[in-house]
């Protein structure tokens, strides 16, 4: 069996900073037809925002809840397996068993829900005189890590306020740092395909070194406070301290709403560079990620066979 890095490549990934409206059936009409059309621009990755389907707000969360499967998941599956790509539903109100949470749906190129993320950190927060909001009025908090494989690199998830805390991504970017793991027949044939790599192996997969989380992806709906002190610093500061990519989907801005979201969906690279960034209004956003500049900067700066774990160490305290 032949042992190898898992395979560099460069893929395009599309963010789609929807306008949200209040009915739901325009919302998933317009999400998949811009999703359509990301697809038609090479996107191999896309993303929605943070409640793309409703209005943001607590009142809401309850109004629009679903199950999953449901409406909005199943329009979603049915797209991604039209266009053949990897779709993060950035987040809809789910119902489960009485409660709520704010939970992002990711399908595979085949339509299949590979994972569901519930956000974990509730957007509680009291800033006298600008803005006061608490998720916890209404919604639950998720009690579990989510990330998934593609023939391109392992993706991590987080919600918006998630992306405050430092440890998540830290457990994203280490998890299965070095581990070896297997990689199916067809993801190996699609990685030699569309990234010029040759195996001689004749095994039905391929143990192949992970570099843990390469990309890291926050659909959010950062405010008119908090957006132009934090939103940009916040995801510049997750992709260098973790030589990741990292990529928040907001929805468009609704001066009307009664929360107004930041807009300005952004791509970060592992150096800290802005590689594209939305203004306000309803777009799609495209970024080439190149896995080889990513393991370029982890071989110049090995922060990540560097750390002193014989000192400090963030665990995961849940698989």
């Amino acid at each position: 069996m032949v042992l190898l890095e898992r395979a560099m490549a460069t893929f395009r990934l599309a963010l789609i900073q929807l306008q949200v409206s209040s009915v739901k059936s325009d919302n998933l009409t317009r999400a998949c037809g811009l999703v359509r059309e990301a697809a038609t621009q090479g996107a191999k990755i896309v993303s929605l925002p943070e409640c793309f389907n409703c209005p943001y707000g607590t009142k809401y969360f309850p109004q629009y809840a679903e199950k999953i499967p449901g409406e909005s998941t199943q329009k979603l599956s049915e797209v991604a397996k039209e266009c053949s790509i990897y779709l993060i539903g950035g987040s809809v109100p789910e119902e489960d068993a009485g409660k709520f949470y704010n939970t992002c749906a990711v399908f595979g190129p085949d339509g299949t829900l590979l994972i569901k993320y519930r956000k974990l950190h509730l957007f509680d927060i009291d800033v006298p005189g600008k803005i006061t909001f608490h998720e916890s009025e209404t919604l639950s908090p998720g009690d579990s890590f989510s990330t998934f494989d593609t023939p391109y690199c392992r993706v991590g998830l987080g919600i918006c306020y998630d992306i405050r805390f430092a440890e998540l991504a830290q457990i994203y970017a280490q998890r299965g740092l070095g581990e070896f793991e297997f990689v199916p027949h067809w993801v190996r044939t699609k990685m030699g395909t569309e990234c010029g790599v040759v195996s001689t192996c004749t095994h039905s997969s391929l143990a192949v070194l992970s570099q843990g989380c390469q990309l890291l992806v926050y659909p959010g709906a950062f405010n008119l406070t908090t957006g132009p002190a934090h939103w940009e610093l916040l995801q510049r500061g997750r992709a260098v301290d973790n030589q990741v990519y990292v990529a928040t989907a907001s929805p468009a801005r609704d001066d009307q709403a009664s929360y107004v979201a930041w807009g300005h969906s952004t791509v970060v690279s592992p150096w800290g560079d802005v590689l594209a960034k939305a203004g306000t209004e309803e777009t799609i956003v495209y970024s080439d990620i190149d896995l080889k500049r990513l393991a370029e900067i982890r071989q110049q700066i090995p922060i990540f066979s560097q750390k002193r774990s014989d000192l400090y160490a963030v665990e995961a305290k849940k698989p």
